[in-house]
């Protein structure tokens, strides 16, 4: 396979903001096509950014998949739109690469999972800090026993939203808010440091509330969890104020702290047992898009794929059920 097209499905921030400017940038890989609700928003978006189809511009998702050069999605959808996209996709033989969370329920994502499967196309899911240069320098050294067998792990991310207008706050087409905007990226750090030599999360409470905003959704949520092995960790998510953004890790052999390294642009500082640790920033959305496309021509599974991405959903799930 040569350069892979893909359409971006969505034209909202992280599209415009991230993903769009990525695509540009990652070697192979290259915008092909757009959706929108809009017509008139798909097309001023693919001018913008420069999808190169012919016919570059739609609001109906049929007659999109239906392009034979087409290779890929890219879904930048809200969260409830997920499943019915992305296995349209599948079922068009279309490589599917869904921004997280994959679905608003297990179900949802066991769906997708196995439509993908079915049609033999590669699913992977947009956990960019896994592409961090500095996480992926912190997980290797971790792995190499720098501070022992880490016993403990701990994430806080948080932001101050301004009001309930965000659509994640909508039961029409989102389920969870900070546990989808922010904490389901805390969910996968904390699942690729720990699982491996951990195993699976056994047991998890969870605490939310909704103080500010009077809507039905997480302003608020403190997860913890324990693993297979007995350690644990926890993970703190809100959408209620600014505060340092951190990723702790407590190990028998010492302690790792990661400041100022969540959120879209790849930086941040890194200590080891108090040594900074040395890194180049890279865009860690251009190392996604690399993963996925490297994926698709390898036939391998992605850095996150569709069965880890489940296991994330399995877990929102639970913290937060119906």
């Amino acid at each position: 396979m040569g350069v892979l097209r893909c359409a971006l499905l969505g034209t909202g921030g992280i599209a415009n903001e991230f993903l769009a400017p990525a695509l540009a940038l990652t070697a192979g890989v290259r915008l092909w096509s757009v959706l929108s609700r809009s017509k008139s928003n798909a097309e001023a978006f693919a001018s913008r950014h420069g999808a190169l189809s012919p016919t570059p511009a739609y609001d109906d998702l049929d007659a999109l998949l239906s392009d034979p050069s087409l290779d890929a999605v890219i879904v930048a959808t809200p969260d409830r739109l997920h499943a019915a996209q992305c296995i349209a996709a599948a079922r068009a033989g279309k490589h599917v690469f869904c921004e997280k969370p994959l679905a608003t329920s297990a179900d949802e994502a066991r769906a997708i999972v196995a439509a993908c499967e079915e049609a033999r196309v590669t699913l992977g899911v947009a956990y960019h800090l896994r592409h961090h240069a500095g996480h992926r320098a912190l997980v290797g050294e971790v792995r190499k026993g720098a501070i022992g067998r880490v016993r403990h792990a701990r994430v806080q991310w948080t932001f101050a939203a301004p009001d309930a207008t965000n659509w994640r706050a909508s039961a029409d087409v989102g389920r969870w808010w900070a546990l989808a905007s922010v904490g389901t990226h805390g969910l996968d750090l904390l699942r690729w440091v720990m699982v491996e030599a951990a195993g699976e999360v056994v047991e998890m409470k969870s605490l939310s509330s909704s103080p500010k905003f009077g809507v039905a959704r997480d302003e608020s949520t403190i997860l913890t969890m324990k693993f297979a092995d007995g350690s644990t960790a926890e993970l703190f998510a809100s959408v209620l104020f600014r505060a340092p953004r951190r990723v702790e890790l407590f190990g028998d052999g010492g302690y790792a702290e990661a400041t100022g390294t969540l959120g879209p642009w790849g930086k941040g500082e890194i200590r080891i047992n108090d040594t900074l640790l040395e890194y180049t920033p890279t865009n860690p959305y251009v190392g996604e898009l690399e993963d996925f496309a490297a994926a698709v021509r390898e036939r391998r599974s992605p850095a996150v794929d569709g069965r880890e991405a489940l296991r994330n959903v399995e877990l929102l799930e639970r913290a937060l059920p119906l």
